[in-house]
């Protein structure tokens, strides 16, 4: 009977302290910030300080976040979805150091960014999308217009920076936060 007892609580010990790990690491790692749309939430783990700063300049700084132009917006599930696989891969990459210095959009990712340049610019691209339906040279069969945006629209809104060393230590520290 002693024996049976003494299990349950180190049952019950495990589990309170599996508890309070997890909650830690919720707390540390600022997990809940991730729900959010706050701009901020993507510099709290890897070294995006350089794409925070350089976008915060941009003309988008003003007007959009960073969920704005990297989620989608047709669905809460796609969105949350999208969450989860980038910020899986964003894990496995910050974690084991495999980003390497230049950062790299996979296909999923820049459709994404396409479809909400459209989404935002539409009005402006209007005439774009119907020229890209007459004309047959089109660069990319695969992209809508045949071209993604950022092809002409290069610096937009990071600027020319795509080394996570090329300025990194040259903003200030309230430029970053």
């Amino acid at each position: 009977m002693k024996k049976k007892s003494t299990m349950t609580y180190v049952a019950i010990f495990s589990v309170v302290a599996a508890l309070l790990v997890f909650v830690n690491l919720v707390r540390e790692s600022k997990m809940l910030s991730y729900l959010s749309h706050d701009a901020e939430a993507c510099i709290t783990c890897h070294p995006m300080n350089t794409l925070y700063a350089t976008w915060q300049h941009s003309s988008h700084g003003a007007r959009t976040v960073c969920v704005d132009c990297h989620l989608p917006h047709d669905s809460f599930v796609n969105k949350m979805m999208a969450k989860a696989r980038d910020g899986l891969r964003h894990s496995w990459a910050m974690t084991f150091k495999t980003y390497g210095y230049n950062l790299r959009i996979t296909n999923d990712a820049a459709n994404r960014i396409q479809e909400n340049c459209i989404r935002c610019h539409g009005v402006v691209v209007s005439q774009m999308l119907d020229n890209s339906a007459i004309y047959s040279n089109l660069e990319d069969r695969t992209v809508q217009m045949g071209r993604r945006c950022w092809e002409c629209h290069r610096t937009v809104p990071h600027g020319l920076m795509r080394n996570l060393t090329a300025t990194q230590n040259n903003f200030l520290e309230h430029d970053i936060k």
